[in-house]
C-alpha cells in the first residue's frame, strides 16, 4: 500500500463505507510536521461531514505509525500556532461521531500516542512501542493530551511513561489499557479488516453513535446527561433497526441495519 500512497503527508483511501486516514512520512516514521497536524484535522473535519462513512481507521505508512512531533522543527520552541493546531487535530478525532480504529506498528511515541489515544480503540501488531518523552527534551506534554492519555490509562501507568520516557511494549501496553488488542503483524491486519467491516456493514450505526456519544460522557463527566437521554429518546423510538435486528435474529440471518445519521444527530 505504501508505494500507492504519493508523497502527500497525509492521505486518505476508502474501502466502501471504511475510511482510511494514513500518516504518510515513512522516511522521517511519519513524525508529525505542522502541516500534517493541520491536514490530519481537516481531513478528519471533512470525513465527518461524509454519512457514508462508517468507519475510520489511522494507520502509518513502511512500519510505523507515528513517531511523535518531527523535533526538527522545535529549534526556537514550539509556537501558539502549533500547539493550537495539534490540539484542534486531536479534538477533530475523538469528535468523529462514528467508530475510529488506530492500527499500530512499529514506533508510537509521544504524538502517536496522542492520535492513537484520540482514538475509539486501538490495535496493534508485536511490533509496536510506545512511549510518551518530553522528559528526553525538557518540555511539557500538552495538558489535553495528558488529561485523555490519564483517562485511557490512569494516573500511575500515566506517570510511570511521562517520569520515565522509557518505551515500552505490546504486552505492558496491553496490560496497562493503552491498546485494546495485539496480533502478530499479518493476523494483525486481517483483524482489522475483519473488525471495520463487521462494524461497518453489520452493526447498528444507532447503535453505535449512541454508545459512543454517552461513553464520552461518562468518562468525562461521570454520568451520561439527561438531555443526551431526551434527545435521543424520540430517535429511539421511531427507528428501523430495532425491527431488522429482531427479525434477522429470529430468521438467524445478518441484519440489514438503515439508519443513517441527519443533520442533527
Amino acid at each position: 500500500m505504501t508505494e500507492q500512497l504519493g508523497d502527500e503527508p497525509v492521505v486518505v483511501t476508502r474501502a466502501d463505507a471504511v475510511a482510511t486516514i494514513w500518516l504518510n512520512r515513512p522516511d522521517k516514521r511519519n513524525a508529525m510536521t505542522y502541516e500534517m497536524w493541520s491536514a490530519l484535522a481537516d481531513a478528519c473535519e471533512r470525513l465527518a461531514r461524509d454519512r457514508t462513512v462508517r468507519v475510520l481507521v489511522v494507520r502509518g505508512s513502511g512500519g510505523h505509525f507515528c513517531a511523535g512531533a518531527d523535533i526538527s522543527g522545535f529549534a526556537d520552541g514550539m509556537s501558539a500556532d502549533y500547539q493550537l493546531r495539534n490540539r484542534e487535530a486531536e479534538e477533530a478525532l475523538a469528535a468523529f461521531p462514528r467508530p475510529t480504529i488506530a492500527h499500530i506498528t512499529g514506533s508510537c511515541v509521544g504524538g502517536g500516542v496522542q492520535i492513537a489515544g484520540a482514538c475509539d480503540l486501538r490495535f496493534a501488531d508485536t511490533t509496536a512501542r510506545f512511549g510518551i518523552t518530553p522528559a528526553r527534551l525538557g518540555i511539557a506534554y500538552p495538558s489535553f493530551a495528558l488529561e485523555r492519555a490519564v483517562r485511557l490509562i490512569g494516573p500511575s501507568a500515566a506517570k510511570h511513561l511521562l517520569f520515565s520516557a522509557e518505551l515500552i511494549d505490546v504486552d505492558r501496553a496491553l496490560r496497562i489499557g493503552l491498546i485494546d488488542e495485539v496480533a502478530e503483524p499479518d493476523a494483525a491486519i486481517e483483524r482489522l479488516e475483519t473488525f471495520a467491516l463487521l462494524l461497518a456493514t453489520e452493526r447498528s450505526l444507532l447503535s453505535q453513535t449512541i454508545a459512543k456519544e454517552m461513553i464520552n460522557e461518562v468518562a468525562s463527566s461521570g454520568a451520561v446527561s439527561a438531555a443526551t437521554i431526551e434527545r435521543w429518546a424520540p430517535v429511539l423510538a421511531d427507528n428501523p433497526d430495532m425491527a431488522e435486528g429482531v427479525a434477522a435474529f429470529g430468521e438467524r440471518r445478518s441484519p440489514r441495519f438503515v439508519w443513517v445519521p441527519d443533520e442533527s444527530s
